[in-house]
């Protein structure tokens, strides 16, 4: 796991750069797992006491490695928020948030004891804190420097360095997962789309990261579609590049229809999302993903703001889709939200570049660095989508994730859940042997036949 991530070529570009953003000092890194928790959260409680202190998190190792159970199954809310009272909470709401209130007299949202249960394992925090003293951007804030792995500014100097935990957290190493993808239209209607997906860092495919092969890659990614019969066979093929100014993402899908491969230079910025039904971008995946060259990042500071947090019940096998997917929004009675500490960047839209959002208002959990919200703005910086990470602690390896993520369209009432898998008796598997090979363009062949 301790091989450097970045390869010779992205540090070449960044020596010959003018100037690079400094990594912190010794004596700053050193605040890491005292004063701040490893990953740099405020190890300390709110000053009111509805944030506690990071007491070392949730972590049952090898314990529901799976589908994890709620631990929490007791706890009852100790208020909700509706239309009547939101103007008590608009100080701990994003402007998305509260549009969905006034949009929707059926939202709500139950907010109970805020419990910090995310955590990573051992040998993460041990490179985190080595991150922090060694990395750095590039000139431009498009690729990365001395960085191993996932998270490399624990302790942020900038909107873009927030950006960068984000977009290189921890997730396990590699998985492989049975989800669903529900495009919603504004009656309830769904139809599922039934995706099997494998996430893997190259430190853990077999025979570990290849300085060569492996040249500015942070991920490799395969999605294929199992259902509905019409989309079955289409597979899509990602390798994520660390630096995509220096090199765009590669990405390669299979069309059962067609029967070939072929280069997909869409899956990337606000090229539309796999079997999305137009409502979410292909940069939407996991919240936000890829290269952030496009957007001008102002690191606003902190607050505390209601996020969903310790979604266990979205993964309750006794519930079907049909119980959480309604008109507008899921199901509130099936969601928590609970008191937390963000970080608030905003992305402005740099002049020359297009893309459908002009602004971007990010929401980033401190415990995980994981954006928990994300309010999307159009061309006439009118709040047009909302986007939600309905987080779960998978305790049994230590891996802060989601039970659901969604995005919310205020204008036409349409919604997309992606990640619940309710009716699925397969779901995540952190254990799994990844082979090089298994990121081919020859596998994607193989995949996509009916």
């Amino acid at each position: 796991m301790r091989k450097t991530i970045l390869t010779a070529g992205v540090m070449a570009l960044s020596l010959v750069s003018a100037s690079v953003v400094a990594a912190v000092s010794n004596e700053e890194a050193a605040r890491l797992g005292n004063d701040l928790t490893p990953i740099g959260a405020e190890r300390a409680g709110g000053a009111d006491g509805r944030i506690p202190a990071w007491d070392g998190g949730l972590s049952r190792p090898g314990e529901d490695v799976e589908r994890p159970v709620n631990p929490f199954a007791d706890d009852e809310p100790l208020y909700t928020i509706t239309h009547d009272n939101l103007d008590e909470h608009r100080d701990r709401l994003s402007p998305g948030q509260i549009a969905m209130f006034e949009r929707y007299d059926s939202f709500y949202m139950p907010v109970y004891e805020t419990r910090r249960t995310s955590t990573y394992p051992q040998e993460i925090f041990d490179l985190v804190k080595q991150n922090a003293t060694n990395a750095s951007l590039v000139e431009g804030g498009s690729g990365l420097e001395g960085f191993e792995m996932a998270i490399p500014f624990p302790i942020p100097q900038s909107g873009l360095e927030v950006i960068w935990n984000h977009l290189t957290r921890y997730r396990g190493g590699k998985v492989e997962r049975l989800v669903n993808q529900l495009p919603v239209q504004s009656n309830g209607n769904f139809e599922a789309v039934r995706l099997r997906e494998q996430l893997v860092w190259p430190e853990y495919l077999q025979g570990g990261r290849d300085e060569s092969a492996d040249d500015n890659i942070l991920f490799y990614f395969l999605q294929q579609v199992l259902a509905p019969g019409r989309l079955t066979g289409t597979v899509l093929l990602v390798h994520d590049t660390i630096d995509q100014v220096r090199e765009g993402r590669r990405a390669w899908i299979y069309n059962a229809g067609q029967r070939r491969v072929r280069r997909a230079p869409n899956v990337a910025y606000d090229g539309p999302g796999t079997a999305a039904d137009g409502l979410r971008t292909s940069d939407q995946l996991d919240m936000f993903n890829g290269a952030p060259d496009k957007y001008n990042w102002e690191l606003v500071g902190k607050k505390e703001m209601y996020i969903p947090y310790n979604n266990y019940e979205l993964l309750n096998t006794d519930l079907a889709y049909s119980d959480i997917i309604q008109p507008g929004h899921e199901n509130p009675e099936y969601t928590r939200y609970e008191l937390h500490r963000v970080w608030h960047v905003e992305a402005t839209l740099k002049e020359g570049e297009r893309m459908i959002y002009s602004r971007r208002s990010f929401f980033i959990d401190e415990d995980t660095w994981t954006a928990s919200v994300i309010d999307q703005y159009d061309g006439r910086d009118e709040l047009w989508r909302v986007s939600q990470a309905y987080h779960v602690q998978f305790y049994g390896n230590d891996v802060p994730w989601m039970a659901m993520e969604s995005v919310y369209d205020l204008n036409n009432g349409r919604y997309i859940s992606l990640g619940l898998a309710n009716e699925e008796d397969e779901y995540m598997d952190f254990d799994i042997e990844p082979r090089r090979s298994d990121f081919s363009t020859n596998a994607l062949r193989r995949m996509g036949i009916r």
